[in-house]
């Protein structure tokens, strides 16, 4: 899993799992592992321990990590959970478009 299909600023949808049809931006991708942070979905407590004098510790809330394949892209234009298609311009450019609206994004 070298390419994803989300990048990070994207909005994304969660298309299964507890969280379900939740959406948000997307804060980090990791390529390497093919998991994506979405911002508020798949919240998930950490317990942390101080680590400087002054710091203190306690029960942080954060956002966790969800597989890539559980999340599709959002259409700006439209507002629809969406595939992307690659188009091939005349001058020989690749572009994104948008399976409904066909926009390029």
């Amino acid at each position: 899993m070298n390419n994803l299909h989300v990048k990070t600023g994207d909005t994304a949808v969660v298309l299964s799992g507890k969280e379900k049809g939740k959406r948000g931006k997307v804060l980090s991708v990791n390529p390497k592992k093919g998991m994506v942070v979405i911002e508020g979905v798949n919240m998930i407590k950490c317990h942390t321990k101080p680590r400087r004098q002054g710091e203190t510790g306690g029960i942080i809330t954060r956002e966790g990590a969800l597989r890539s394949c559980k999340v599709m892209k959002v259409c700006p234009k439209c507002d629809k959970p969406t595939r992307y298609a690659a188009k091939l311009l005349d001058n020989g450019s690749k572009v994104v478009v948008c399976k409904h609206c066909g926009e390029t994004l």
